[in-house]
């Protein structure tokens, strides 16, 4: 998914929450509230957080990002869930059974929607149907495609009743695959897989889960206030099937910022729980003697380019030359300067397992040196391909973090000593990045992705030609092959040797260039307990959590 840091700075980088330092105004506009803002309350069960940004949608439908996970992993259930060790457990499903040519879910009757009505087989076929319909226009709707019909039905081939899903019984759901699929059960407990309640969708349409009063929740949580752009507040969902294990009663967050320094700020006066370190941040946090914590968020960040007709950046010889020019190792150490945070050289992060271990480990990736001389060859090669008596200037899309435009003003300086080319910034807030993004509205843009599900299938397909989240439209037969490969294979081998040939043709062909790898540091109120950090099914999360007296 899209990252946009949660609270802040899993990343602070391109893709991350992006703002401007804000810091001033910001802590300016939080001081009327900040008076009665307490970090954490034992008495009431009450954690206060700042997000970094609202998240775009709560539509688990057409949702993409990060912060929208981490919101809806509190106040939603899917059928299976990643438990308090980072283990898929049972969420509405009490139990399951995968085989080659489909799953089958058994519903507990417990689970409930935040209105008492019972959570049924027919809420789960609704909303995936409804997700692949073309008119939802969902950019999660291929990762349905495991599904018997579901790349028909996206397309508008065939009617969404033709999904391979079925609701044998109000309690018990069965699927059928069009192909193998054996990371079925991780695809289970992503987001876009939640249930959604007909009634509901159909009452508010176009307006669905625009506000808080436009939606029903099965989670731990009920969303129970949402301002736009200013506060939102969970509180305890007294329908959930587990009420009687939640302990956390209210989190409530008062403060909007992307900016770390804000919410460092904001965590030394003690009003919020947990608050990211960015370069800069963290001596004072050593001064001041708080625990610092670490976090392999799991993502990866890297430069994307714009394959469309006329953008220069569909050139290879230009990409290749923008390869040699940049190096991630400096980019790290030199610039960011993060303790965590690793350079970048493959599609697949360090965290991706491989058949017995780590797949970087069974697969290692080939390394491209930077080199200035081979960067200004290719480059000579690319102009004369390419027809230019001069280099146009070119646009930079990236975050509105103050990482985001460290990473990016860095850039803007190797381009033009290194290449002599013009590099322009176009920095976004985070929503407005991604549909800039969509739209094609780039370049090269600084992006990030944070793994959907526990599967290297997740980094892999992100760049196949059918692949919405594709936002430079690279298209690549060979590539789309192997991922084809891959998906249709229950060979472990098999899936993990097309896994290679995908991390060749990145480093080869350079849809992508890799920067690093985010890891995030952080403090947290020492008295918060159980919060689980966790590379899939939203971060943070406190379903599990609790506050020592």
């Amino acid at each position: 998914m899209n990252i946009a840091k949660t609270f802040a700075n899993k990343s602070g980088a391109p893709l991350s929450l992006r703002a401007k330092r804000l810091a001033i105004l910001v802590l300016t506009l939080c001081c009327a509230v900040a008076v009665q803002a307490q970090a954490v309350d034992a008495a009431k069960n009450k954690v206060t957080l700042a997000l970094a940004t609202e998240p775009p949608t709560l539509n688990s439908a057409v949702a993409t990002d990060a912060i929208a996970s981490f919101v809806l992993a509190h106040l939603m259930e899917g059928l299976l869930v990643y438990g308090p060790d980072g283990e898929l457990a049972a969420g509405v499903a009490e139990r399951w059974q995968l085989d080659a040519d489909g799953a089958s879910f058994w519903l507990r009757k417990s689970a409930r929607w935040s209105d008492g009505k019972p959570v049924t087989a027919h809420d789960f076929v609704f909303a995936w149907r409804h997700a692949l319909k073309p008119s939802t226009a969902s950019q999660y709707a291929f990762i349905f495609y495991p599904l018997k019909n579901a790349e028909a039905v996206n397309n508008g081939e065939l009617p969404a009743t033709e999904l391979g899903v079925t609701a044998v019984s109000d309690y018990e759901l069965r699927v059928e695959f069009a192909q193998p699929c054996p990371y079925f059960l991780s695809l289970a407990a992503f987001m876009t897989f939640l249930p959604m309640r007909e009634d509901v969708v159909d009452l508010w349409g176009g307006r669905y889960a625009a506000d808080a009063d436009k939606l029903v929740f099965n989670g731990a949580f009920v969303l129970d206030k949402w301002v736009h752009g200013a506060h939102l507040r969970f509180r305890k969902n007294s329908q959930y099937w587990q009420a009687d294990s939640v302990q956390i009663s209210e989190i409530d967050m008062p403060y909007i910022t992307s900016d770390p320094s804000a919410q460092f700020n904001l965590f030394r006066d003690q009003q919020i729980a947990i608050a990211p370190l960015d370069t800069g941040l963290l001596d004072e946090a050593v001064e001041r003697g708080f625990d610092i914590e670490y976090f392999h968020t799991g993502s990866l960040f890297f430069l994307e380019f714009n394959f469309r007709d006329g953008r220069i950046s569909a050139n290879r010889s230009f990409r290749k030359a923008v390869q040699r020019l940049i190096d991630p190792d400096l980019l790290v150490n030199k610039i960011i300067g993060l303790p965590g945070i690793k350079p970048a050289y493959s599609l697949f992060p360090v965290t991706v397992k491989g058949i017995k271990g780590a797949f970087r480990q069974e697969y290692p990736v080939m390394r491209v040196d930077p080199d200035i001389g081979a960067a200004r060859k290719y480059l000579a090669q690319a102009k004369a391909e390419l027809g230019f008596d001069e280099w146009p200037a070119l646009v930079l899309l990236a975050g509105d973090s103050p990482r985001a435009l460290q990473e990016a003003e860095y850039y803007q300086y190797l381009f033009k000593k290194g290449l002599g080319i013009e590099l322009r910034i176009d920095q976004q807030v985070f929503k407005q990045r991604l549909e800039k993004m969509r739209r094609g509205d780039f370049d090269i843009v600084a992006a990030a992705w944070g793994p959907d599900y526990d599967d290297i299938m997740t980094f892999a397909d992100l760049f196949a030609s059918w692949n919405d989240n594709n936002r430079g439209l690279y298209a690549n037969p060979l590539y789309d092959r192997w991922i084809r490969l891959a998906q249709t294979s229950n060979d472990v081998r098999t899936r993990f040797n097309a896994m290679a040939q995908i991390q060749r043709i990145v480093v080869e062909d350079v849809p992508i260039l890799p920067t690093y790898e985010n890891g995030a540091l952080y403090v947290q109120n020492p008295r918060l307990k159980g919060v689980r950090r966790s590379i899939f099914g939203g971060d943070p999360i406190f379903r599990y959590a609790w506050i020592e007296p």
